[in-house]
C-alpha cells in the first residue's frame, strides 16, 4: 500500500508543479458575462461522452467520480483517484480579424472511498470558472480617438465533499457540500490617442469564499439479465456566497512608446467591502441504458436560472440557460487477452447549449462534438486497475451576426484514474 501512496503522490507532484507554472485561464470575450466561463464538474471520460452524466455511475465495472449527481458515490466499490490536465486551442473572429490563443491547466483531483457496500464518499477540487479576456472599441468623440478597454482575469474554483448511499438494490441519493473561492477582477478604461493624455481606469476585484450544495438521485432497474437503464436528477441550490470587493477609479497617462505611466491620482477607492454572489439554480435530468462489459448510451438535458445572478447585489442581466447532450461507450471485448485495442473504451457525444449570454437581443449558442478513449493499464496484482483517459472536444460559441464574436475552439482533457483496494482488512487464517 506504501508503494501505492508514493506512487501516486509522486504523480501529484509532477502534475502540480506543472500546473503551477502552466497556470493560464481562457482567452474568451464571452467570459466577461457572469462569473466567467463555467466549467462543470465532468471528469474526462464523462466529457467524452457529450457531458452525459446525470444518470451514470460504474460503467464496465469501472467506478467513475461523477460529482455531478453525487448518488453515483454509491456505485464505488474500490478506493478511486481521479487526476489530469487539460488544454485549449481557441480561435476568435470578427469581420477580417482572426486571433488564436493556446492555454493549459489542471483540471482536477478527486478522491472517492467506499464507507460501506452501499455508500462512499468524495472530496476533491476542480475548477469552477475562469475568466479571461483582453479587447477594445474604438471610437470617435468629434475629431478625436478614444479607445474603450475591458479586461479580466482571474476565476474561481471548487472544493467539495460528498457522501452517496444507495437504499435497496434500486435507488441512490447523494449530496456534496461545495466551498466556491477564488477571484475575479475586471478593468475597465478609456484612453485617448496622444501621448500624456489624462486616461481613466476602474478596476474591480471580487475576493469570493462561500459555502455551497448540491444534490442528486438514480434509480437503475434491468430491462434485460445484463441490461440496466438508469435514470437520474441532479441539482445546485441558489445560494449566496461571501464576497469582499475592492474598488480603486484611477487617472494615468502612456509615454510616447504606449507604457502605461504610474498613476497620477486615485480619485475613488473602495477596499474589502463585504458583499455577496448569488448562484444560478440549475436542474438536470438524464436517462442511460448499459449492457454490463460492453456499451452504455445515454442522454442528459438541463437548464439554469442566470436570470437570478447577481455581483455584489447587481443583478448581471443574464438569460436562463437550457442544454442537451447525448453520447456514449463502446468496449469491443473487455476480456480480450490477444487484442489490447479491443479492451480500450471508445467514446462519442455531441452537445448544445443556449448560453445565458444574450447581446443585441442575439442569444449565444454553443455546440460541439467530443472523441475520447480509456486506454487500459496493467495491473500486477489483479487487485488494482489503472486507465488513463483522453478526451478531444470540437465546438464553436457565437455567431458573426450583428458584429458579434465567434469563437471556436478544441479541448484536450487528460486524466489518470486508479481504482484501488486501499483500506481493506486482510484475514490472516
Amino acid at each position: 500500500m506504501y508503494k501505492r501512496i508514493n506512487y501516486i503522490t509522486a504523480i501529484l507532484v509532477l502534475v502540480c508543479g506543472f500546473s503551477v507554472q502552466a497556470q493560464v485561464t481562457t482567452s474568451s470575450p464571452y467570459s466577461r458575462y457572469g462569473f466567467g466561463n463555467v466549467k462543470g464538474s465532468l471528469l474526462p471520460q464523462l466529457r467524452a461522452m457529450g457531458g452525459i452524466s446525470t444518470a451514470v455511475n460504474k460503467v464496465n465495472g469501472f467506478n467513475y467520480i461523477n460529482m455531478q449527481n453525487p448518488a453515483s458515490y454509491s456505485g464505488i466499490t474500490l478506493t478511486t483517484i481521479d487526476l489530469g490536465m487539460s488544454a485549449n486551442l481557441s480561435s476568435l473572429s470578427r469581420g477580417d480579424v482572426k486571433e488564436s490563443k493556446f492555454n493549459s491547466t489542471f483540471s482536477h483531483l478527486a478522491f472517492a472511498i467506499p464507507v460501506s457496500r452501499r455508500s462512499a464518499i468524495s472530496f476533491g477540487i476542480l475548477p469552477y470558472s475562469d475568466l479571461g479576456y483582453s479587447y477594445k472599441n474604438s471610437v470617435k468623440i468629434d475629431t478625436m480617438s478614444v479607445d474603450q478597454l475591458y479586461e479580466g482575469e482571474g476565476g474561481l474554483s471548487k472544493a467539495y465533499f460528498g457522501y452517496g448511499h444507495r437504499f435497496g438494490d434500486h435507488l441512490s441519493i447523494g449530496g456534496n457540500l461545495e466551498y466556491i473561492f477564488g477571484n475575479l477582477i475586471t478593468t475597465r478604461a478609456t484612453e485617448y490617442a496622444d501621448a500624456g493624455a489624462l486616461n481613466s481606469k476602474l478596476q474591480n476585484k471580487n475576493s469570493v469564499g462561500g459555502l455551497n450544495y448540491s444534490y442528486g438521485i438514480q434509480y437503475n432497474f434491468n430491462i434485460a439479465p445484463k441490461t440496466v437503464v438508469t435514470l437520474g436528477y441532479s441539482g445546485s441550490s441558489s445560494g449566496k456566497i461571501n464576497s469582499n470587493q475592492s474598488y480603486f477609479a484611477t487617472v494615468y497617462t502612456r509615454d510616447v512608446n504606449g507604457n502605461e505611466n504610474t498613476a497620477l491620482d486615485t480619485l475613488n477607492s473602495v477596499i474589502s467591502a463585504k458583499s455577496s454572489i448569488k448562484l444560478p439554480m440549475s436542474h438536470n435530468f438524464g436517462i442511460s441504458i448499459q449492457q454490463t462489459d460492453k456499451w452504455l448510451i445515454g442522454a442528459d438535458v438541463r437548464t439554469s436560472k442566470w436570470s437570478d445572478v447577481s455581483i455584489n447585489n447587481v443583478n448581471q442581466g443574464l438569460q436562463n440557460s437550457y442544454g442537451a447532450s447525448i453520447g456514449g461507450q463502446f468496449t469491443p471485448d473487455i476480456t480480450s487477452y490477444n487484442s489490447y485495442f479491443k479492451r480500450v473504451d471508445y467514446r462519442l457525444g455531441f452537445n448544445y447549449d443556449k448560453t445565458y449570454i444574450k447581446i443585441g437581443n442575439q442569444d449565444i449558442k454553443q455546440m460541439g462534438a467530443s472523441l475520447g478513449f480509456g486506454f487500459p493499464l496493467p495491473s500486477a496484482n489483479g487487485l488494482s486497475f489503472y486507465k488513463i483517459n483522453f478526451t478531444t472536444e470540437f465546438g464553436q460559441r457565437g455567431t458573426l451576426t450583428n458584429n458579434l464574436v465567434k469563437e471556436k475552439f478544441i479541448n484536450f482533457h487528460l486524466g489518470f484514474t486508479l481504482n484501488d483496494t486501499w483500506f481493506r482488512k486482510y484475514r490472516v487464517d
